[in-house]
C-alpha cells in the first residue's frame, strides 16, 4: 500500500471515533506492512496521531468536567426537591391560616415545576441506558384539552412529495397523519365599536316644503353617554368581584394596552353597573325565596370605612334554595351588621334597615316568605322564626353544626376514653 494511503488510514479511524473516542478501524492500521514506510513517514503519522489523541483528551476531559457539573447540578436540584416536598407537607405550613397556606403552596408548586424541568433537562443530556422494548417506559397520558374550545389547525406538509430516492423520484402517497394539540390563549384585546346610524331624507317632501328625517335610534347602553361598551363593564366587574383584582392595577393593566382608565373610572363604572343589575338581583331574590326550604348563613367581611381611616366588619348573609331542590340558586345580602333586623328585613316582616340591599320602597315589597329555614343557632334567628308573628315559618336545625359537638367530643381525650369498652 502506497505511504500516502497509510497516512490517511488513522486519520479515518480517528474521524470515526464520535464521542466514545474509539479508533474503530484501529485493526485494519496494525494489518498493514508498516515495515517499509520511510522514517519520515512514520514521524509524520505519528505527529498526526499525537495530535489527535490530545484532542481526543481535552474531549474527555471537558466532558468529564460537563459531567461532575451536571451530577452536582441534579444533586443540588434534588436536595431542593426534597427541601420543598418537606415544606409542603410540614407541620408549619399545616399551622398557618387557609389563605396564607394556599398562597405558600402555590409558590412552592412552582418552585417545584421550575426544578423538575431543569432536573428533565439535565437527565436528558446523559446517555440512556439501553432499554428492551417490552420494558420502555410509558410517557404520561395528559388531560386532553375541553372539546368546547377552539382549534386553529396548521397543516405541515412537505414542501416536495416525491420519493427522495436518487433513483426513484415517483409522486409518494399520503398514508397517514400525527395529530398534536397545545393550549394557547388570545390576551384581552381592546377594540372600538364604531356605531355609524345613517340618517335619511325624502327630497319629495323637501321640495314641498317638509323635512322629514328617518334614523335608526341609538341602542340603549348600561352607562349612557360613557365610553364602555358592555363587553368591558362586564370585564371589569368580573375582573373585581370574580378574580379580586383591584382597581389600580386594572388601571395598570389596560394601561399596557395603552388604554387610560382611571380607578376612579373604574369604580364608578361599576357602581352604574350595579344599578343596572339590581332588576336581575330582585328577580333572583324573588327565585330563592320561592323555594319551601331556604337555608342562611353569614359571615363577616372586612368594610371600608374613610371617615375611621381603618376598616370595620360586615356581614353577608347567604340564602339558598334546599340541597335537594332540583334548581339551586343563591342569593346574597350585603349588611353593615348582625342583628335580627336584617334577616327579618330580607324574609318579610320588617322594613328594611338603611345600608342593606334589601332596602326599598314599602309598596314594592314581596309578601313576608313562609317555609322552612335551615340555619344555626344563633339568637339573630329567633325573631325571624318567632312562631307567634311567623306561624308559616318552620326552623330545621343544621346537622353540620351537630354534627361537629360530636366530631369534637370524639377526638378529645373524653371522647377516647367513652369509646374504651369496659373490661
Amino acid at each position: 500500500m502506497p505511504e500516502a494511503q497509510l497516512l490517511k488510514l488513522p486519520m479515518a479511524g480517528l474521524a470515526s471515533c464520535g464521542q466514545h473516542g474509539r479508533m474503530h478501524d484501529m485493526d485494519a492500521l496494525q494489518s498493514q506492512d508498516l515495515r517499509g514506510l520511510t522514517p519520515q513517514a512514520l514521524e509524520a503519522l505519528a505527529q498526526r496521531m499525537l495530535v489527535h489523541v490530545q484532542q481526543q483528551a481535552r474531549e474527555i476531559a471537558r466532558r468529564d468536567g460537563e459531567i461532575v457539573w451536571r451530577d452536582a447540578k441534579i444533586e443540588k436540584i434534588t436536595f431542593e426537591l426534597a427541601r420543598l416536598k418537606r415544606w409542603k407537607f410540614g407541620a408549619r405550613t399545616e399551622a398557618m391560616d387557609a389563605q396564607q397556606r394556599q398562597l405558600f403552596l402555590e409558590t412552592l408548586v412552582e418552585d417545584e415545576a421550575d426544578l423538575q424541568a431543569q432536573l428533565a433537562e439535565l437527565q436528558a443530556r446523559q446517555s440512556p441506558p439501553p432499554v428492551t422494548p417490552e420494558k420502555a417506559p410509558q410517557p404520561p397520558r395528559r388531560q386532553a384539552l375541553p372539546e368546547h374550545l377552539r382549534r386553529v389547525e396548521h397543516h405541515h406538509e412537505p414542501a416536495d412529495t416525491h420519493c427522495p430516492a436518487v433513483d426513484c423520484g415517483e409522486p409518494m402517497t399520503r398514508v397517514g397523519e400525527d395529530v398534536s394539540e397545545r393550549l394557547d390563549i388570545v390576551p384581552a384585546e381592546f377594540f372600538v365599536h364604531r356605531h355609524i346610524r345613517g340618517k335619511w331624507v325624502c327630497r319629495c317632501c323637501q321640495r314641498q316644503g317638509v323635512d322629514r328625517l328617518v334614523q335608526e335610534p341609538a341602542e340603549p347602553q348600561i352607562i349612557e353617554r360613557g365610553i364602555p361598551a358592555s363587553g368591558l363593564v362586564a370585564y371589569t366587574l368580573i375582573s373585581r368581584f370574580a378574580d379580586h383584582v383591584p382597581y389600580y392595577r386594572q388601571e395598570a393593566i389596560n394601561a399596557r394596552s395603552g388604554v387610560h382608565t382611571p380607578r376612579s373610572t373604574l369604580a364608578a363604572w361599576a357602581g352604574q353597573a350595579g344599578a343596572a343589575l339590581h332588576p336581575l338581583y330582585e328577580a333572583l331574590k324573588r327565585f330563592v325565596l320561592g323555594s319551601a326550604v331556604v337555608q342562611a348563613d353569614e359571615t363577616t367581611v372586612d368594610m371600608l370605612d374613610p371617615g375611621a381611616g381603618k376598616t370595620r366588619k360586615a356581614y353577608v348573609w347567604a340564602y339558598a334554595r334546599g340541597e335537594f331542590d332540583p334548581r339551586p340558586g343563591v342569593v346574597y345580602d350585603f349588611c353593615p351588621g348582625r342583628g335580627s333586623k336584617y334577616p327579618l328585613a330580607f324574609l318579610g316582616g320588617l322594613p328594611s334597615p338603611p345600608g342593606s340591599q334589601a332596602d326599598r320602597p314599602a309598596e314594592s315589597r314581596d309578601p313576608p316568605w313562609s317555609g322552612t329555614l335551615v340555619c344555626d343557632r344563633y339568637g339573630g334567628y329567633d325573631s325571624v322564626l318567632d312562631p307567634k308573628v311567623f306561624p308559616q315559618r318552620v326552623s330545621a336545625a343544621c346537622a353540620a353544626h351537630a354534627r361537629r359537638k360530636f366530631d369534637e367530643l370524639a377526638k378529645s381525650g373524653f371522647g377516647e376514653q367513652w369509646n374504651q369498652k369496659p373490661t
